[in-house]
């Protein structure tokens, strides 16, 4: 079962098993799919009582569990001392109108009847594959894959000054990796899945007909398709991707490290952001709405679909594209603005049954609109980041206008956060864009390292990191970019003080798909 939100920052785990261990005690195996046995013959519907305390060493955790459930109402009640009984049922049914890529895969197994063709679902997802048309036919393909290699010879086509080639693109089988490799899906789990896509069609295209020509749902026409890709010279690739709940566009950025053989994906939250920070193109847009957390995983489905695709095509200019290995969610929005769909974005990115990366691989950065913006996005079990920009109080609110707390109140929110989780996730980056002659003095610096510092003096095993982000140009009428000397020295000041300090390398600026530079022109929401 799902442990509502709620319940887990009251409860202050101390692990992400524990969220985990509560659910299962919650739900008895041996009980029905909502926690009552099955009905046999002959006999009465009881209810199983449950002894959970000997899974809890941690006595403080086991009253938390206790004070956490008894605040929930009617929902769950304890029967004495260490026992309780399951009265209402559990999150295990889908959530309604809620597509394919954001369903947890206990989810997806209930709807298609099984776990091991959940499996294989997101086995194809995972490889950036459309499952609706790999299963639709017999000849293993996913015809999607023809526009996203379209975009990309068009994407690259200026680099070296050489015409696009032609040609060079088939689109051949592809060989599904993953758990369950080689099995097939079965033209009832198919037809379940189809049932689980949106209904939002809007592909006329024969290739996304089903063999007795009826639409097949795909996730181009039911969440979002890719309107177009930039890749600038130096191999960082823009995304633009159309949303088919009200056409609105956002950006997601994969930056390739060719020497270190991944690639990092830049996410977006948000269409637009209401935090206003002064230095970034999405912070003039306003927020128009929250993604839903399908709107945010299929970024990484389409990124992932198109470092395979952009691996099959020989260009004579662009090295091939690596594959995604760090998620970043620091594109456009506020994650703290949209915290339930980002945790659970982070969830299903870092589940190893279904996009499989490495929890220290994925980083949530947020500017912290309150002090609470930590533990709630702490949640989900990976990296934290503050967007911290300036130390001293005045100064942060000329850069982030809507702050609202001092640099002391949100940093005792940040070691509340760190101080409940594991010891493996307590690490944090504390992150600055550095302005020319605006927070990028010798002082600026000498306060970030002390504040640094006296994170880690409160949280025992913890390590502040802090992460400088040259300003880059969104034609701001007085902000500049410092000087590389002016940076290297920032950054010395604070190594100094036994603080590990990156400079961070400028990608992507040839197409506006650096830091800050995100944004897009589209027409405004009427929802949120």
């Amino acid at each position: 079962m799902l442990i509502h939100r709620p319940i887990c920052v009251s409860l202050g785990l101390l692990s992400p098993r524990q969220p985990l261990l509560v659910g299962r005690l919650l739900t008895s195996p041996a009980t029905g799919r909502h926690g009552h046995r099955r009905q046999q013959p002959g006999h009465q519907r009881q209810q199983r009582q449950r002894t959970p305390r000997r899974y809890f060493a941690n006595t403080a955790v086991w009253s938390s569990v206790q004070d956490a459930v008894t605040m929930q109402g009617s929902a769950y009640e304890f029967a004495g001392e260490g026992t309780f009984t399951h009265q209402l049922e559990t999150d295990a049914v889908a959530k309604p109108n809620c597509g394919l890529l954001g369903l947890t895969l206990d989810e997806l197994s209930h709807e298609l009847e099984g776990s091991g063709r959940a499996a294989v679902v997101w086995d194809c997802i995972s490889n950036g594959v459309d499952p609706n048309l790999y299963y639709s036919g017999d000849d293993g393909r996913d015809s999607s894959d023809d526009a996203i290699a379209d975009a990309w010879l068009a994407a690259t086509s200026h680099i070296g000054g050489i015409d696009a080639p032609s040609g060079d693109w088939q689109n051949e089988q592809v060989i599904i990796s993953g758990r369950r490799q080689g099995q097939g899906l079965g033209s009832a789990a198919w037809k379940r899945l189809q049932d689980v896509m949106q209904s939002n069609l809007q592909s006329d295209s024969d290739e996304d007909k089903s063999p007795d020509g009826e639409e097949v749902r795909t996730i181009a026409n039911s969440v979002a398709s890719l309107s177009h890709i930039n890749v600038s010279p130096d191999g960082t690739a823009k995304l633009l991707l159309k949303m088919k709940r009200d056409g609105l566009e956002v950006e997601s950025v994969i930056i390739p490290w060719l020497d270190k053989g991944f690639s990092t994906l830049c996410v977006s939250s948000q269409v637009g952001c209401r935090q206003g920070c002064t230095f970034c193109a999405t912070g003039r847009m306003g927020r128009l709405r929250s993604l839903s957390t399908e709107e945010i995983v299929v970024q990484l489905f389409y990124a992932t679909k198109v470092c395979r695709v952009a691996n099959s095509i020989v260009h004579p200019q662009i090295d091939a594209l690596p594959a995604i290995d760090n998620i970043v969610f620091m594109g456009m929005g506020e994650p703290a603005d949209n915290a339930d769909a980002v945790v659970a974005a982070a969830n299903a990115m870092a589940d190893r049954r279904m996009f499989g990366l490495a929890q220290s691989k994925v980083t949530i950065s947020t500017v912290a609109p309150d002090p609470t913006a930590f533990v709630t996005l702490g949640q989900a079990p990976v990296a934290l980041a503050w967007s911290v920009h300036a130390v001293d109080d005045a100064l942060r609110r000329s850069l982030v206008p809507t702050t609202k707390y001092t640099m002391e109140e949100l940093k005792a929110g940040l070691i509340q956060a760190l101080s409940i989780r594991s010891r493996k996730q307590r690490r944090t980056m504390l992150e600055v864009a550095l302005i020319d002659g605006v927070n990028d003095s010798d002082e600026d610096a000498e306060l970030l390292g002390a504040f640094a510092l006296s994170i880690m003096d409160e949280v025992a095993g913890s390590k502040a990191v802090v992460n400088l982000i040259p300003y880059n140009d969104i034609s701001h009428p007085t902000y500049r970019t410092p000087s590389m000397e002016r940076v290297l020295a920032f950054q010395k000041i604070i190594t100094d003080r036994g603080v590990l300090c990156y400079v961070r390398t400028t990608r992507g600026d040839e197409e506006s798909a650096a830091c800050g530079q995100l944004a897009t022109k589209r027409k405004k929401a009427r929802g949120s």
